[in-house]
C-alpha cells in the first residue's frame, strides 16, 4: 500500500504529521485536519489568486486607516493547534495583536477564509469547518466562492455558530462585526469574476 494510501487511513498527531512533512511527496500542499492527513493541490487558478489578494489587501487597508493591531496572513501560513491534530493552510487568516518575531504559524486567528473551487469545498464546508470552529479565537469564517458571486460567513455568536448568507449580489456586503469590517462583494471579486 503506497505511503500515501496508508496516511489517509490512521489518526496521525501534529508532532508525527511535522516528522513526515520532510519526506512527503512535493507535489502536494499536506494538511493535518482532525488527525487526518490530506494532500491539497498545489498552484490554483489565477481567480483564486485574485480574490485572496483583494480581501488580504482590503482588510490589511482597513487595519492601517483605523489603527488595529491586526494583520493577515495567506496561504502559506500554517494553522496549527496541537489538542486539534490541525495543520492547515487557510487561504487568508486575520490575527490581532503582536507575534513573536519568530513565529511560523498561527494557533489563535479570529478570522479564517478560504476560497471554494469544486474540487476543494466539501472539505472547506465540512472538515476545515468543523475544525477552526473549535478554535476559541475564531470569530469569523468565511467561504468565498471562487466561479461566482457568493460568499457566507459563519459567525461565533453569544449562543453558538450563525451562517450569515449566502451573499449573492456584487451590491451586498460582507460584514465581519469583530473587526468592524464591511465591503461590498464587488471590491472583493474586482477583476475576478465578470
Amino acid at each position: 500500500m503506497p505511503a500515501e494510501s496508508a496516511l489517509k487511513q490512521k489518526h496521525v498527531s501534529l508532532d508525527d504529521f511535522e516528522a513526515m512533512l520532510a519526506d512527503m511527496p512535493p507535489d502536494g500542499r499536506w494538511e493535518l485536519i482532525g488527525g487526518r492527513v490530506v494532500k491539497g493541490m498545489v498552484g490554483a487558478r489565477w481567480e483564486h489568486h485574485r480574490i485572496i489578494r483583494r480581501l488580504d489587501y482590503l482588510l490589511q487597508r482597513h487595519f492601517d486607516e483605523t489603527g488595529r493591531p491586526c494583520s493577515t496572513f495567506t496561504e502559506t501560513f500554517y494553522l496549527k493547534d496541537p489538542a486539534l491534530d490541525l495543520s492547515a493552510l487557510p487561504d487568508l487568516m486575520v490575527r490581532c495583536g503582536p507575534l513573536p518575531p519568530d513565529a511560523t504559524f498561527l494557533s489563535d486567528p479570529i478570522v479564517a477564509v478560504e476560497v471554494l473551487s469544486p474540487g476543494t469545498e466539501q472539505r472547506d464546508r465540512l472538515d476545515k469547518s468543523t475544525q477552526y470552529r473549535l478554535l476559541a479565537s475564531l470569530r469569523h469564517y468565511v467561504l468565498v466562492d471562487r466561479d461566482r458571486v457568493r460568499v457566507e460567513s459563519t459567525d461565533r455568536t453569544a449562543t453558538g455558530w450563525a451562517v450569515l448568507g449566502p451573499l449573492t449580489s456584487l451590491d451586498d456586503t460582507l460584514r465581519l462585526g469583530t473587526l468592524d469590517f464591511a465591503v461590498p462583494l464587488a471590491e472583493i471579486y474586482r477583476d475576478a469574476i465578470g
